[in-house]
């Protein structure tokens, strides 16, 4: 390794733990404003084991979690302490900091947890699996056709809360001996019940494009992000537009494995800012705020990634163009809605004006449209998902009881009398 990539490396491992250290004295302090729920009062829990790069796939579940806390009280297991500093911000459930599995434990044993929600598939998800008299549910941080919606530790899961038919015939292909019938529940999106927020801008005649492009991923397979490829000619062509607001909406870890990415991203943000200073009636968005839901709803047309916002986007029933990747490594699953999805590739991102326009007022693509949304999320009616949501919670919750009446009646049964072993007529092996 070249020196000046060792130095970089060692800089960066340093800072890293100095921030950890922070962070933690910052827990010591907060801690105080934030006690353990009384012993015995939650219900339900979801499990965080990540730091506060990836809160965004708990805090999606902030709005349905807080509705549901009125019936079975929740909080949210953080492991991480720059995790917990953003919960305690944030969310309107209770966090708690659980560092080692000895805290763990003292917490589990304390509460009527019969519900564990599992938003990821982080290795630490294995150190909550080790408790029994609870149901360990999967419910996702968003519907997509990513390689990551297949993967075989969804049956490391009791259960699985999916989004719709789509979901669970993805499943079906992928998943060898997988009781789909049984274990995974349809929900649609309860999320969607909840897409409302203050609009950082006036609305006038203007289109209202978003564009939320996903990062770069990790490896080939997974690069399914446009900010270098098709971000900065879609921008430039919408900011130069007097008929048109863009939203920019970037995942928050665009640019952590490839400057390249990161350039690009800058080139945007940067794009934003000028075109407001020369035009401020524009109010174009740079968006980099905790709630997702207001975005979604106000686009007259999106522009995403391959990425959970295609789905986020899908469940409004509006719109959506989704980029091509560029990187021929990238699986594209074309079984599902994106074998009809309206791309946009590349070379056709200058032209974002003229496509977006065919696609909002398309019939053939507003038909297409309808028919992969209820494919993927079924009935959208406000507040159906929600219902969903609540009766599958409440069917786990008449099965943990039956099962806990079981487990109480054979423990019950097994004690007997203490005596019975003691007869001497009996033969050997018949005790």
């Amino acid at each position: 390794m070249p020196l000046r990539q060792d130095f970089a490396t060692a800089r960066r491992l340093a800072r890293n733990i100095l921030n950890s250290r922070r962070n933690r004295a910052a827990v010591v302090r907060r801690s105080f404003e934030h006690p353990l729920p009384d012993p015995g009062t939650i219900k339900i829990a979801v499990y965080f084991a990540d730091t506060k790069v990836n809160l965004y796939q708990v805090r999606q579940w902030y709005a349905p979690l807080a509705e549901l806390a009125a019936t079975w009280p929740v909080a949210i297991i953080s492991r991480a302490p720059s995790s917990v500093l953003g919960l305690w911000d944030e969310t309107p459930v209770p966090a708690v900091y659980l560092r080692s599995v000895a805290d763990l434990e003292r917490f589990v044993q304390t509460q009527d947890i019969r519900i564990v929600f599992y938003v990821n598939q982080n290795a630490k998800n294995f150190q909550m699996f080790r408790y029994g008299r609870m149901w360990h549910v999967f419910i996702n941080h968003g519907e997509s056709d990513k390689m990551y919606m297949t993967t075989n530790q969804f049956k490391a899961y009791d259960y699985s809360f999916v989004a719709g038919d789509a979901a669970v015939d993805r499943l079906s292909h992928k998943l060898w001996d997988f009781d789909l019938k049984r274990r995974a529940i349809k929900i649609g999106r309860p999320q969607a019940d909840h897409l409302d927020g203050e609009l950082p801008y006036t609305p006038d005649a203007r289109t209202v494009v978003l564009y939320a492009p996903t990062w770069e991923g990790d490896r080939a397979a997974a690069a399914y992000g446009s900010i270098a490829t098709h971000g900065v000619a879609l921008a430039a062509s919408l900011l130069a537009s007097p008929d048109h607001r863009l939203i920019y909406r970037p995942h928050p870890r665009s640019g952590v494995a490839d400057p390249e990415y990161k350039a690009a991203n800058e080139t945007i943000i940067a794009a934003i800012a000028k075109a407001n200073a020369a035009d401020p009636t524009a109010q174009h968005v740079f968006d980099q705020g905790n709630a997702l839901g207001w975005q979604l709803a106000a686009a007259d047309i999106a522009v995403t990634d391959i990425s959970a916002m295609v789905y986020d986007r899908l469940a409004t029933g509006k719109p959506l163009l989704v980029t091509r990747p560029v990187a021929p490594e990238a699986e594209v699953d074309e079984t599902g809605y994106l074998g009809a999805a309206e791309w946009l590739s590349a070379q056709d991102a200058s032209d974002i004006l003229a496509i977006s326009e065919r696609v909002q007022h398309d019939e053939e693509a507003q038909e297409r449209l309808r028919f992969w949304v209820e494919r993927h999320f079924g009935d959208t009616t406000p507040g159906e998902a929600t219902r969903r949501f609540r009766a599958a919670i409440s069917k786990l919750m008449k099965e943990w009881e039956k099962h806990e009446k079981l487990h109480i009646d054979d423990a019950r049964g097994s004690e007997g009398d203490p005596f019975d072993d003691d007869d001497e007529d009996s033969a050997p092996g018949e005790n």
